[in-house]
């Protein structure tokens, strides 16, 4: 049995939720391996909508082991809250149904607020960053002043810990005019919040390996999208963590040999949310219209999506970086009613043809995008199941796309329901 990595090809909001939803019916364990709630799932379930943002979509699911894995930064009364949300809507939450990686790095509120600081600020780069921490958390990570789930354990040292990380960022705060922040209040926030997590904390690494070796399939469940990884994405304006296939390994425990299949979840057009590039970005009507058709606002923070023509020159990168073995092709009833499509084909700077997007922030400001035109389609695909229930014209244009990027598409989504999807390739049978 394949275990199945699903990451972002495009900038996020690809519509993950809904294919990871689809695809965790036939897993038994779906993992989180990096990012933090600054990402949002939306599923919609027997009709009843779920907003995930630090749980593993399988949550939704009985009978499946959620995992939440070392690469995720987790803000813990963040988890606390979605649990109790969830739990609301009747969904059941236990450790025997979710575990937590016990050496994942933790969200403190002093991350939280030096996020908001710094997109306030009247130097450096504007982001556009959620302001939930994730990127603070990510550089004590980094920087090994991290407080860990496993530190929570441990109350005769986790004072230490915190006194050490906030000498760190007490004087960070001090360079913004802000007071220091208080080790007491912090350390007493953190063993009021304890006793909710600990329970929950396990080697997820050990955990994943027993069920690989007992032929369990493994759903890994990426965040944001590829041209957001800190690596390979459109630096600066990128999250803070790998985005790509990669990372599924790192960020579980998990070596790179128990990942089979990579899907990218591919929108038929193109959306970011936040600074940065855009080379198909649409500001006119037609931009507006498919803003509107398609929803487009953020599950987490509510911002508008910016949107545009479809890139195939930004996803045939991400094919390469993300090591995608096919896609999922999403919202393609987002484009019902238009006369004629563009496609981004490639690129132009200074007069001179380009075949990916440059690294330098500089060049990339410079990309102008070549198009190719193609032939819309009247009629709906809105909750099509089959390639007969789709228009002629609508096959053309996901054949072309599949010729542009390089990979085949496996599944096609036509609408938020999970049921309305085609599917071409089951990604579990490789």
């Amino acid at each position: 049995m394949a275990n199945v990595v699903v990451v972002g090809a495009q900038w996020g909001d690809e519509g993950k939720g809904k294919i990871v939803d689809w695809l965790s019916e036939r897993a038994d364990v779906v993992v989180r391996f990096q990012g933090g709630h600054n990402a949002g799932h939306t599923l919609v379930v027997d009709g009843t909508t779920y907003k995930l943002s630090l749980l593993p979509s399988g949550i939704v699911r009985g009978g499946k082991l959620s995992v939440i894995g070392n690469g995720v930064v987790v803000d813990p009364w963040a988890l606390v809250a979605e649990m109790d949300r969830l739990r609301d809507q009747g969904v059941e939450i236990t450790p025997e149904n979710l575990i937590i990686a016990e050496n994942a790095s933790l969200i403190l509120p002093v991350h939280g607020e030096l996020d908001a600081l710094r997109e306030a600020s009247k130097t450096g780069t504007k982001i556009g960053t959620t302001k939930r921490g994730i990127g603070p958390a990510y550089e004590d990570k980094v920087g090994r002043r991290a407080i860990r789930v496993v530190d929570l354990a441990d109350k005769d040292t986790l004072k230490g810990k915190v006194d050490g990380l906030l000498e760190h960022h007490n004087a960070l705060r001090g360079g913004f005019g802000e007071s220091e922040y208080d080790a007491a209040a912090l350390l007493t926030k953190l063993t009021d919040i304890a006793d909710q997590i600990l329970p929950f904390a396990a080697p997820v690494w050990s955990r994943l390996e027993e069920a690989r070796k007992t032929s369990k399939r493994i759903l890994f469940e990426g965040a944001q999208g590829t041209l957001l990884d800190i690596d390979h994405g459109t630096y600066p304006f990128v999250t803070s963590s790998n985005t790509i296939a990669g990372q599924a390994a790192a960020g579980s425990g998990l070596g790179p040999s128990a990942l089979n299949y990579v899907l990218g979840i591919t929108k038929a057009y193109t959306t970011r949310v936040g600074e940065g590039p855009f080379p198909t970005e649409l500001t006119d009507d037609i931009g507006q219209g498919l803003g509107e058709r398609g929803h487009e606002f953020g599950t987490v923070t509510g911002r508008s999506r910016r949107c545009g023509w479809f890139d195939a020159v930004l996803v045939r990168q991400s094919m390469i970086t993300g090591g995608i073995d096919g896609i999922a092709l999403t919202k393609l009833d987002v484009l019902d009613g238009m006369d004629e499509l563009k496609v981004c084909v490639g690129y132009q700077i200074d007069g001179k043809e380009v075949d990916h997007l440059p690294a330098g922030r500089d060049a990339q400001a410079k990309v102008e995008p070549v198009y190719e035109t193609l032939e819309g389609w009247s009629d709906s695909t809105e909750g099509a199941r089959s390639w007969a229930d789709l228009p002629a014209t609508a096959v053309k244009y996901v054949k072309r796309v599949e010729e542009l990027i390089g990979a085949p598409v496996a599944l096609l989504s036509t609408s938020p329901e999970r049921d309305d999807t085609i599917l071409m390739r089951d990604p579990f049978a490789d």
